[in-house]
């Protein structure tokens, strides 16, 4: 099966993961080594209702036991429950909102980070999304570690045997496609950590992105176009 032929936030590609989790409004890629998604992709839900946020945050069945995070891994770790997939981007029914409090969408992140510069780039990338000539946003995101840099652990294997790397920063790359048909791309790599620097300060080439992540953003766009996009910081068009 063609997965990209079916699946429409795979239109553009889809990186290579340990188990690849299809949930019904989104796709995560699932890293068993380091007990967390590598990456989601999904297309923003213009379809926003006034849904309130379901919150019934638990444990993805379907990643096996030895490599499955739970809500005791968190429970006194100092850090939150980061959504990779923002709650508020699938707001349209309440199946929706739920999928998106699964822990295989979970990475842990400093608290100032999540509530603050995280959160930041999320509204504006849903008020990007708003602009009346976009017709479609696609958002993939993940953990990114710097090995050349020492890792710190949450959880417990006396709990579940499974403990969790706190990442070192975060990626987010942006894709756009307007009503005349014209793709715009915007990148970002945010350090797990309390900012107050503007958005614009964390733009990265995409493919700085690929580069530290391990993976291949948007393989399946050809041409010397989105290869230039992939290597230049974007800015227009960009409001934060």
């Amino acid at each position: 099966m063609d997965i990209p032929s079916v699946r429409r936030e795979t239109r553009y590609g889809m990186p290579q993961a340990d188990q690849v989790i299809f949930n019904r409004h989104y796709i995560s890629g699932y890293s068993y080594y380091f007990r967390q998604a590598k990456w989601t992709l999904e297309i923003i839900d213009p379809d926003y209702t006034g849904l309130e946020r379901v919150d019934n945050f638990r444990p993805d069945y379907r990643v096996p036991e030895m490599f499955r995070a739970d809500l005791a891994d968190y429970k006194g770790s100092g850090y939150d429950r980061g959504h990779l997939v923002a709650s508020a981007n699938q707001r349209e029914v309440e199946l929706q909102n739920s999928e998106t409090f699964l822990l295989s969408n979970m990475s842990p992140q400093v608290p100032g980070f999540n509530r603050g510069v995280w959160k930041q780039l999320e509204e504006a990338t849903r008020a990007l999304n708003a602009q009346e000539n976009i017709l479609e946003t696609y958002v993939i995101c993940g953990p990114i570690f710097y090995f050349d840099k020492a890792t710190e652990l949450i959880g417990s294997e006396d709990d579940n045997g499974v403990t969790l790397p706190i990442p070192h920063a975060y990626f987010k790359s942006i894709l756009t496609e307007n009503n005349r048909g014209t793709l715009d791309l915007w990148s970002f790599i945010l350090p797990n950590e309390d900012s107050d620097k503007p958005l614009e300060s964390f733009f990265v080439p995409t493919i700085k992105i690929e580069r530290y992540a391990g993976i291949n953003l948007w393989d399946r766009l050809q041409g010397t176009s989105i290869a230039r996009k992939k290597r230049a910081q974007r800015r227009r068009l960009w409001r934060s």
